[in-house]
């Protein structure tokens, strides 16, 4: 089964260096800031998410720390362009937007997670701390593919082959778009609202190149030592499931993984006060010195 000629080849993971930019007139990624004093969280959402996806959840934060959410490449309000969206690609944009704010602890949901992961790996000096919640960890497309492959239900087909996913966003966006948050009455309005703002290209290079080929691992193994890293999971998850994050946390003794026995893959939205708790404490852990 050849994908390539959409999602633009496999994932650069081993590069020790994420690509910059192809061209630098292209827009800053759309976010938003929140609070004014205190150390900085950014949060990055998954494949089809945007800044509210977080937004009215963390507001109560403000008033202890300075908040950024961001709209990854591709999504949102953020630059659509006709790129390989490779997690090089993504960190090179977000840093972009970081760069010049200082330290960061970092918040990521689903592909947001590993994108966090990814760019701890290139900037340590950069990230206090990170909040993973519902990473995706398969190690390699062929295990990802046979995961979805293997999954109920006709959605399988979307989660596995790439013309059906392209096809599938065409659809959502142009005809359902409107009548989504009556279709997913489980996810608040504006979430729902939210999942046709990104392009097929964004959409399924996105899901491919960083969440199947990509394996998060080779980032984890190279995180600055003593990093505060708490992992917060579903049992439920069908997105995301328990067992990757389970291998991965093994070969990180010091990480924290905090499973919630009724979560599905959007927990942050099921339990964001349990989430935020979290958070407060990996906020309180980075301020400890880490050893280098």
């Amino acid at each position: 089964m050849t994908h390539s000629s959409l999602a633009g080849g496999t994932s650069g993971s081993g590069e020790s260096a994420p690509a910059r930019p192809r061209s630098t007139t292209t827009p800053l990624l759309h976010h938003r800031e929140l609070g004014r004093n205190g150390p900085l969280i950014a949060f990055l959402p998954g494949v089809g998410g945007t800044t509210r996806y977080f937004e009215s959840r963390v507001a109560p934060l403000a008033t202890e720390y300075r908040l950024l959410l961001v709209d990854p490449l591709g999504f949102g309000r953020s630059p659509k362009p006709w790129v390989r969206y490779s997690v090089d690609r993504h960190v090179a944009e977000l840093r972009r937007v970081l760069e010049r704010r200082g330290p960061v602890t970092l918040v990521g949901h689903s592909f947001g997670a590993i994108l966090a992961v990814a760019y701890a790996a290139r900037f340590p000096d950069a990230v206090e701390g990170m909040v993973l919640i519902g990473l995706p960890h398969f190690g390699g497309e062929e295990s990802a593919l046979r995961y979805f492959g293997q999954r109920p239900g006709p959605d399988r087909w979307f989660f596995t082959h790439i013309g059906l996913a392209a096809l599938a966003c065409l659809v959502t966006r142009r005809l359902l778009g409107r009548v989504l948050p009556l279709l997913l009455p489980d996810l608040p309005r504006e979430v729902a609202e939210d999942l046709v703002q990104h392009t097929w290209r964004s959409s399924t290079s996105t899901m491919w190149e960083c969440v199947y080929r990509h394996d998060v691992a080779l980032d984890a193994a190279r995180l600055r030592p003593g990093l505060p890293v708490t992992l917060l999971h579903g049992a439920l998850d069908l997105t995301a499931p328990l067992s990757g994050v389970e291998r991965l946390v093994a070969s990180h003794p010091r990480w924290s993984l905090q499973v919630f026995p009724e979560g599905n893959h959007h927990l942050f939205l099921q339990s964001a006060e349990s989430c935020l708790e979290a958070l407060r404490f990996v906020t309180t852990a980075s301020r400890v010195k880490c050893p280098s």
